[in-house]
C-alpha cells in the first residue's frame, strides 16, 4: 500500500471515507487471488451463480436507503436520484439473467454425425474501472453480468466514490459469493493503470474519452485482453418544432444530474428564426426556475452540486474558454451564492458560426446552434468525432425518419431526452464515445465468448478423399 485518500461530501465539505492507496503489488495480489478463485465459480452450474446474484439483490434491497445516502454524500446527487440509482441496480440482475440466457445461452442442433453445439465461457479475469457520476450503477452493470458469466473481477471504484464501491463489494459477500471472486481496489489513476497492467483477460471501463484513448494505448500490444469502452459524447439535440413543449425535454436532457451524465445534451441545435428564438427562451425560462440545493435539504429540487470544487472550476475554465472564443452568455455559469464551489447554475452559451472544441463539458452547460434548415441541422449534429447520444424534437416524422437514418450515434431519441435509456436495452456509442462494444443489455456479449463445436457420441471414421483401400 501506498498513501491513503478520503471521499468528500461535496455538499458540505465533509469526509465521506479514509483508505489506503492499493499499489501494483496490492494489485497483482488482487489479480492472483481471483485467479486462484476462477476455476470453481466457472464450472459451477449456471443456476448457482444466478442465485448468488438474485440474493445480491435482496440485499441491495434491505440496505437501499442506507446505499443511496452513502451515494448521494460522496457524489452530492440528490437522494431521489440516489434512491433511482439503486433501484436501477437491482434491476440489473434479472435482466442480466435475461441477457445471458438470450444472447450467450447454450444451444444445439442435430447433425448427421451427431450434434452442433454452441456454448460460451467467461473469458477470466475482468478488471472493472468504475465512474463516479454512476458509481453504483454504472460498475454494477459490468459486474453483475461479468460473475453471472462466470468470471472474477476485480474492482476499482472512483476516487471519488470509494464507499460506494466498498459497500457493493461488501453486498456481494452478505449475498454468499465465494471469497476471491470480487476484489476491490481503491485508488486513483495511477491504481487504475497497476490494474490494467496485471495479468487481465478483460477491461470493462466507463470514463472519459481521454483516459479510453489511455487505456487502447496501454493494451495496444496485449489484444486477448477484451475491452469494453464507454467514453461520454458531445451529444447533440435538435430542437425543430413545438418550444413549449419541447423546453422541459431540452432541460432534462441538459441538465440532469447537474449535466454529468455521459447522455447529457451538449449542443441544442435549433432552425434560426422566431421557432429557434421560442425555443431558446422556453428553455431559459425554464432552467432558471431550477432549484439547486444540497442531497439532505428538504424540499423538491432538480439539482444538487457538481461532483468537487475542482470538477466546478475545471468547468468554469471551460466555459470561459467558449466565452473567450466568442460564445454569446445567454445564461452565465455561475457560482451558487452561500454555497461551496461545487454549487453552480445552469449555463446557455450561443456559440452560433463559431469555432467550437469538440468537448464534453462534464457540468450544466448547454450550447447553441442556430442553423438555416435541416441539412444545416444534420451536418452540425454529426460535426464531432464522439457518437454517444442525440435527439431530434419534432413532431414531423419525415425529419425523424432522416434523423434516425443519418445520425451517428448508438442512442438516438425522439421526443425525449438524451438521457432516456433502458436496460433491457444495448447503451453505448462509436467514435470517441466507445468501441463498439455497448453496455446495458449487451454486456453479456462482452463477458463471455462463444465456442462452437461439432459433437459425435463415438468415435467412428471420416471419409478422407484420396485414400485407395486394398482388396484381397
Amino acid at each position: 500500500m501506498s498513501g491513503t485518500f478520503r471521499s468528500i461530501d461535496p455538499a458540505s465539505g465533509e469526509m465521506v471515507w479514509e483508505g489506503e492507496t492499493a499499489d501494483a503489488a496490492a494489485c497483482a495480489r488482487a489479480v492472483q487471488t481471483a485467479r486462484v478463485a476462477l476455476p470453481a465459480w466457472r464450472s459451477a452450474p449456471v443456476e448457482q451463480r444466478v442465485a448468488v446474484a438474485r440474493r445480491y439483490a435482496e440485499v441491495l434491497g434491505e440496505r437501499r436507503m442506507a446505499l443511496a445516502t452513502l451515494i448521494s454524500r460522496e457524489t452530492g446527487k440528490l437522494l431521489w436520484e440516489s434512491d433511482a440509482e439503486v433501484g436501477s441496480m437491482i434491476a440489473k440482475v434479472e435482466v442480466s439473467i435475461r441477457a445471458h440466457a438470450e444472447r450467450t445461452g447454450e444451444r444445439a442442433a442435430d447433425m448427421p454425425f451427431g450434434n452442433a453445439v454452441l456454448r460460451h465461457r467467461g473469458h477470466g479475469v475482468m478488471a472493472v474501472l468504475g465512474p463516479y457520476n454512476f458509481p453504483g450503477h454504472l460498475p454494477n452493470g459490468h459486474i453483475v453480468p461479468a460473475l453471472i458469466a462466470g468470471n472474477a473481477v476485480v474492482f476499482k471504484p472512483s476516487e471519488v466514490a470509494p464507499a460506494t464501491g466498498a459497500a457493493m463489494a461488501d453486498a456481494w459477500t452478505a449475498a454468499g459469493l465465494p471469497e476471491g471472486l470480487l476484489s476491490i481496489v481503491q485508488g486513483g489513476r495511477e491504481t487504475g493503470e497497476a490494474l490494467v497492467a496485471s495479468d487481465i483477460d478483460g477491461l470493462l471501463f466507463t470514463g472519459s474519452a481521454g483516459a479510453g484513448a489511455a487505456l487502447r494505448r496501454a493494451l495496444v500490444d496485449r489484444p486477448h485482453v477484451i475491452m469494453a469502452l464507454e467514453l461520454g459524447g458531445n451529444n447533440p439535440l435538435v430542437a425543430w418544432d413545438s418550444p413549449e413543449e419541447a423546453a422541459s425535454i431540452i432541460v432534462s436532457s441538459a441538465f440532469i444530474t447537474t449535466g454529468q451524465r455521459c447522455s447529457c445534451a451538449r449542443r441544442l441545435i435549433v432552425p434560426e428564426g422566431a421557432t429557434g428564438d421560442r425555443i431558446v427562451e422556453a428553455v431559459d425560462a425554464m432552467a432558471g426556475l431550477l432549484r439547486v440545493a444540497a442531497w439532505d435539504e428538504p424540499g423538491d429540487a432538480f439539482m444538487g452540486p457538481l461532483v468537487s470544487d475542482a470538477a466546478a472550476a475545471g468547468a468554469h475554465r471551460a466555459v470561459e474558454g467558449l466565452i473567450a472564443r466568442g460564445a454569446g452568455i445567454i445564461r452565465p455559469f455561475e457560482a451558487v451564492s452561500g454555497r461551496s464551489d461545487a454549487f453552480v447554475t445552469p449555463a446557455l452559451l450561443d456559440v452560433t458560426g463559431l469555432d467550437m472544441p469538440d468537448a464534453e463539458i462534464f457540468a450544466p452547460v448547454l450550447q447553441v446552434l442556430r442553423v438555416p434548415d435541416f441539412d444545416a441541422a444534420m451536418r452540425a449534429a454529426n460535426d464531432t468525432a464522439f457518437g454517444l447520444s442525440a435527439g431530434l424534437i419534432s413532431s414531423d416524422p419525415d425529419l425523424w425518419q432522416r434523423f434516425i437514418e443519418e445520425s451517428r450515434a448508438g442512442v438516438v431519441n425522439r421526443n425525449r431526452p438524451t438521457t432516456g435509456a433502458a436496460g433491457n436495452m444495448p447503451f453505448g456509442g462509436l467514435g470517441a464515445s466507445g468501441n463498439h462494444r455497448p453496455s446495458a443489455y449487451y454486456a453479456a456479449d462482452y463477458c463471455a465468448y462463444p465456442i462452437a463445436s461439432f459433437e459425435a457420441p463415438e468415435v467412428a471414421p471420416v471419409p478422407v478423399n484420396g485414400l485407395i483401400s486394398e482388396t484381397a
